[in-house]
């Protein structure tokens, strides 16, 4: 909305006419969202506090856990409402990406909304049905999904791009391309999600990798740089530098009331919302492979949930007594289990996202 009016201004200002970049707007929108985190922060907490829209927490979990019960939750609404501001106020609301992704981002809140409201109402952990989750994932993702597939105009924004090879990338058939869009806009949304486990554990490699896909998302609307780097050059993308940075901004207010002991948690309101966006954001760009590498955190946690699952079935239909691989799922409880304290295992989480994004971003200029 402002670089209108700013466009608007530059015909008699001309120096104005610096919004245009999208380097100022993306600092402005970090700016934004960060002072809308702090400023509404403090409230929307005392407000969760009056309605006991508190936090229930599993049963068989970490003993230290317990004393997070009741725990102000569904903070997720106040990274929500800082994006979409914040995105509102600096991106070009001419961009069709920006509405996609805001459109994903509230589905996908919304979705969290629901479950966390059944959480908070009958005091139950698990939420809405795992059926009844994918079920309305799937329809935004694939929704998603068909909108890029039938608005790319060049094989470059469907093919699958090969990090650090010169040159090579897999064109994709109309199927394949939304099936791997679809699995990797839910598996991300449920990804961060199930990562949310720990005070400021999720929110941060969320910061990190957001950002890094900002970057990303730079270059690839950069005609310029992006066939100096030998990557795909996506019309428009470079407005979702915007959304990342203020999804940045959002992460990093949001971690001043989340980190360790947190007076809100973000809840699945703000978690499915996240890695939805995040998704969504690394398929537009062609990045997919470089998020799997880049939210290895969140690939690993989910992995082990998975891994977990399957080898206690088969445990259990083999010789009637289910068993574990790790003495907890998500791998985050594991590490808790063995002694690890809390901040122990945020903060090596943290390091080790740090260094796979750097190992992600690396993939610009290795090929």
């Amino acid at each position: 909305m402002l670089l209108e009016l700013f466009k608007f201004l530059a015909k008699e200002i001309h120096g104005f006419n610096v919004f245009n970049y999208i380097t100022l707007r993306a600092v402005m929108a970090t700016i934004t969202s960060l002072v809308i985190s702090f400023a509404f922060g403090p409230w929307l907490i005392k407000k969760l506090n009056q309605f006991n829209i508190g936090q229930a927490v599993r049963s068989d979990g970490p003993k230290d856990h317990l004393i997070k019960i009741g725990t102000p939750t569904m903070g997720g609404g106040l990274i929500l409402v800082s994006i979409i501001m914040s995105t509102l106020l600096w991106a070009d609301i001419s961009n069709n990406y920006i509405w996609l992704l805001l459109i994903v981002t509230l589905g996908f809140g919304l979705i969290g909304f629901m479950d966390d409201l059944k959480k908070v109402i009958y005091k139950d952990p698990n939420g809405m049905s795992a059926g009844q989750k994918y079920l309305l994932q799937s329809i935004i993702g694939l929704g998603a999904s068909i909108y890029l597939w039938s608005n790319a105009v060049t094989p470059e924004q469907t093919s699958l791009i090969l990090p650090f090879f010169k040159n090579v990338s897999f064109t994709m058939s109309g199927p394949t391309f939304i099936l791997l869009s679809y699995i990797v806009i839910v598996g991300s949304s449920n990804a961060v999600n199930l990562t949310d486990g720990l005070d400021g554990l999720a929110i941060m490699p969320a910061v990190l990798v957001a950002s890094a896909l900002g970057v990303f998302a730079y270059v690839a609307g950069n005609y310029v740089i992006a066939k100096y780097l030998g990557i795909p050059y996506i019309s428009g993308a470079g407005e979702l530098a915007i959304f990342c940075t203020a999804m940045a901004g959002a992460g990093l207010g949001f971690l001043w009331f989340n980190t360790y002991p947190a007076e809100v948690f973000m809840g699945d309101l703000g978690a499915l919302a996240l890695g939805a966006a995040i998704g969504t954001v690394a398929v537009i760009v062609r990045q997919e492979i470089v998020l799997f590498i880049m939210g290895g955190i969140f690939v690993i946690e989910t992995f082990s949930v998975a891994i977990q699952v399957i080898y206690f079935k088969y445990t259990k239909f083999k010789y009637g007594i289910g068993k574990r691989i790790f003495l907890m799922a998500p791998l985050h409880h594991h590490y808790e289990k063995k002694g690890w304290k809390e901040t122990q295992v945020v903060v090596r989480f943290w390091i080790i996202t740090m260094m796979l994004v750097l190992i992600g971003i690396s993939s610009l200029k290795i090929r």
